[in-house]
């Protein structure tokens, strides 16, 4: 139990370190580099996903951190979900910590990444794409739990 604990420390302090540098790299100086498909570009989401609720800009980083710290307290009381799903849940608060982050450092959330091949995408960062893996994981852990349990209440 303890191992998971560790190594999901290691993980959280190497993923949001990387995170940081990077972030702080594009908002101090110009690594913006335009590319066929996939451009990287400075810019500061002041909502979250797609911009959306940017009116509460002042305010998000303090709701976002309620419930950071609203999930780990549900997770010091749930460590069975802790250990189910430690990898996850070791994105998912990277990614969200790191952006909260930089809604103190910048006031907004560094974006960087803009897809536009084919059709314009929103700009956005690594953290965004731990969450997204983090969701797509315990997703797929839980599928897979249904159906085993089918199989087995079949039987």
């Amino acid at each position: 139990m303890k191992k998971k604990v560790v190594l999901s420390l290691i993980i959280f302090v190497v993923l949001f370190t990387i995170d940081q540098v990077v972030k702080f790299g594009f908002a101090n100086f110009d690594w913006n580099v335009e590319g066929p498909y996939m451009s990287l570009e400075l810019a500061y989401n002041y909502g979250v996903a797609f911009s959306m609720f940017a009116f509460l800009a002042e305010y998000l980083k303090f709701i976002q951190l309620a419930m950071v710290l609203a999930g780990f307290i549900y997770l010091l009381k749930n460590k069975d979900v802790f250990y189910e799903y430690s990898f996850p849940i070791t994105l998912l608060f990277v990614g969200g910590l790191s952006n909260i982050l930089d809604r103190f450092t910048y006031g907004g959330v560094v974006d960087f990444l803009y897809w536009h091949y084919g059709f314009n995408f929103a700009i956005f960062n690594f953290s965004d794409v731990m969450i997204n893996i983090a969701v797509a994981l315990i997703i797929y852990k839980q599928i897979k739990e249904w159906i085993s349990e089918r199989k087995k209440s079949k039987s």
